[in-house]
């Protein structure tokens, strides 16, 4: 059985300067990895793909669920764990929820991982 993900501070895009700067503490290697880790799925990928490039900014899960052909229970779990890394916004609006990428969270994960990169 899968470890589950830590809760990670989703106030906050990401935790720490970036790793090239400096060794990182274990601490702040446990958020990198959880925001990572909340990535590493084939599905959870699409999915944010499906939201960074949503024309309405957002989608209903059950509108994601169709995108990436999985039932939308399953996409209720991936979009839970993105949510849980702060990967993602969900907000209940009737009996529908719509979900939006954080983009901030990316773009801090990509800065603590190489600063340099794509400027």
């Amino acid at each position: 059985m899968p470890k589950a993900l830590p809760v990670v501070d989703a106030s906050s895009p990401v935790c720490c300067a970036p790793v090239s700067e400096a060794p990182i503490g274990h601490d702040d290697a446990v958020e990198v990895a959880t925001r990572l880790k909340s990535l590493a799925d084939p599905v959870r990928i699409r999915l944010m793909s499906l939201l960074l490039t949503a024309d309405a900014g957002e989608m209903r899960t059950g509108d994601l669920a169709s995108a990436v052909g999985v039932a939308e229970s399953t996409t209720s779990h991936h979009l839970g764990r993105l949510r849980e890394a702060g990967m993602i916004e969900s907000e209940r609006r009737g009996m529908s929820v719509f979900h939006r990428a954080r983009g901030t969270a990316l773009d801090a994960l990509r800065a603590a991982l190489d600063p340099n990169c794509c400027r």
